[in-house]
């Protein structure tokens, strides 16, 4: 395999760049995976040709994506938005799989896209790890409104995931598929069974006592654990990512307390400090841009998706008229809306399994790229909005109350004055409120 190395320092210059651009005091903080996507594709073959997909920055590539699906799947925490968030939840994602697989029909009926399922599958991704630090920073992740959000977005991550590997599984006949399936999810649950069932007092102090050692004992099992499953997953004929995010799931089970805490910024320094870049700048390489620029008709499918991620995943907002405030509902339809990184990854998939044409790829991962800029950013400023309206209105009443006792002190007015002020007459709503103390 030929290493590439020059590919390799340009993805890796990338790969810093792109956090220091979003340090940028300009006004407006662009993510930095759309960065990283952004630079990926000027550097790449189809713009500037100075790298290319190929060699060791493929496979790391392959690894980043296998890693960004096993992080997603650590950072599910079903206890935290267990009960009615959950529940709303699951119902307005089958909602959307169906808005979504109805659209994705009607697209492939009138020849739009190629594959209707996978279609709906992407358009049902909600990036819950662009939204959990947005959230976390605006101190709406313990709300019921964040609540409500971060149990959304999970719902967005697991059931792509599952319909995806459905669509991909192969060389099997439809009642194998879903006894290899139902196996894989047994063995899975079985796993993380065992990550919940106590752990001797033994095995703590082993873990403990190597985790800063060179050993680094507990990385090495995570990472045994997601190659198991991922080769489980491949054996069973299902997708590698399936079995990447239950090995997630499995070891944020396992990993609680503080030495769970540690765990969980290792990972993330192998993850996004590594591997999960050069999956974005390679993905970024591959993007063809003359594809879409030089393809009208590609380059009107890109507002077209836009619209239906917000469609798909908006709709469902109706289900929680009893659970969210009205000026709630568009900001959390935004929110769940907000797609890049699984849409990368799955468009991907798509275009090298010949599911999908290169240049509905590239709208695709546009339109996922706009989401990521447009959709948290206008959900903030409505929020933002909102509350400020709330203060304000809040304030106003205050200061009448104030004015109310005031005018109730002794020797100032009488209490029916004081009540007229509050609530003014119904019979003379003109009647001033010196008109009232005269009359008083």
């Amino acid at each position: 395999m030929e290493l590439n190395t020059s590919s390799l320092l340009l993805a890796a210059l990338v790969a810093v760049v792109a956090p220091l651009a979003c340090e940028l005091p300009i006004g407006l903080r662009l993510p930095m995976v759309v960065l990283e996507v952004i630079f990926g594709i000027i550097i790449g073959p189809h713009v500037l040709g100075w790298a290319s997909p190929t060699g060791l920055l493929g496979l790391l590539g392959q690894l980043g994506l296998i890693f960004l699906f096993f992080l997603a799947g650590m950072e599910i925490d079903l206890r935290s938005v267990r009960g009615t968030p959950l529940i709303k939840a699951g119902t307005g994602w089958v909602l959307s799989m169906a808005i979504a697989l109805l659209i994705g029909s009607m697209l492939a009926v009138l020849q739009f896209v190629r594959n209707w399922l996978l279609i709906g599958a992407i358009l049902t991704t909600t990036t819950l790890g662009t939204l959990m630090p947005i959230l976390r920073d605006s101190g709406e992740l313990e709300t019921k409104f964040g609540s409500h959000v971060l149990a959304a977005g999970i719902l967005g991550e697991i059931g792509p995931i599952v319909l995806v590997s459905i669509l991909f599984t192969r060389d099997h006949r439809h009642w194998q598929q879903t006894a290899l399936m139902i196996l894989f999810v047994l063995i899975a649950l079985g796993a993380a069974l065992a990550a919940l069932w106590p752990t001797p007092p033994r095995f703590v102090s082993l873990v403990t006592r190597t985790m800063e050692a060179a050993s680094q004992l507990p990385v090495r099992m995570s990472i045994l654990v997601l190659m198991l499953l991922v080769t489980l997953a491949a054996k069973f004929g299902l997708d590698m990512i399936l079995g990447a995010f239950a090995s997630g799931m499995v070891v944020g089970l396992g990993a609680r307390g503080e030495q769970g805490h540690i765990l969980h910024h290792k990972l993330d320094a192998i993850g996004f400090g590594f591997l999960i870049p050069m999956f974005f700048v390679a993905s970024g390489m591959k993007f063809d841009l003359p594809a879409l620029l030089d393809n009208p008709q590609a380059l009107l499918h890109l507002p077209v998706f836009l619209v239906l991620f917000l469609v798909v995943r908006g709709v469902p907002v109706l289900l929680y008229r009893h659970e969210l405030a009205k000026e709630e509902f568009v900001p959390f339809a935004l929110y769940s809306a907000t797609a890049l990184p699984f849409v990368i990854a799955l468009t991907e998939l798509g275009v090298s399994t010949g599911r999908m044409r290169t240049p509905n790829a590239a709208a695709l991962v546009g339109a996922g790229m706009l989401s990521v800029l447009l959709f948290p950013m206008t959900a903030m400023t409505l929020r933002r909005r909102a509350s400020a309206s709330l203060a304000t209105a809040s304030a106003s009443v205050a200061d009448q109350a104030a004015v109310a006792a005031t005018a109730y002190s002794p020797g100032t007015v009488s209490p029916d004055a004081a009540e007229g002020l509050l609530h003014p007459r119904e019979d003379n709503p003109g009647l001033s409120w010196g008109s009232r103390r005269k009359a008083g």
